[in-house]
């Protein structure tokens, strides 16, 4: 009977440090095929992430991009860091996609139509008529 014990208690515990290699080699794997890109953009609204227009429309863009991970907005710097899968989506599509948010986003420009459907808050007040 003990011999039994003994060999179900160092089967359980082969799988388990088994399992546990395995599943981090895994995250490691995963975290080096992810890259993060600062993008240059500007944002002129002071609450940008947590407003239900802008970071909603935020979430809801970036994150139908297959291959998004994560990202952040920083507004004192105006950037966007976003964490992505270059397999799965291309830097200059995320750019793009924050284009046709009516963001500039580095050399890629606002879609014109877009920017003057945001928020006044979102808007740059130099360069708008009052």
């Amino acid at each position: 009977m003990w011999g039994i014990s003994k060999i179900k208690f160092s089967n359980v515990f082969y799988l388990s440090f088994l399992f546990f290699g395995l599943s981090t080699a895994s995250n490691a794997q995963s975290s080096k095929s992810n890259e993060k890109a600062i993008i240059k953009t500007a944002i002129y609204c002071e609450h940008c992430k947590e407003c239900e227009t802008c970071g909603q429309t935020f979430k809801s863009t970036l994150y139908k991009l297959s291959g998004v991970r994560q990202f952040d907005i920083n507004q004192e710097a105006n950037t966007i860091t976003v964490y992505y899968s270059p397999k799965k989506v291309s830097l200059d599509q995320i750019r793009q996609a924050i284009s046709k948010m009516g963001y500039d986003a580095d050399d890629v420009k606002a879609d014109p139509e877009v920017y003057a459907k945001l928020d006044d808050c979102c808007k740059d007040k130099a360069t708008e008529k009052v």
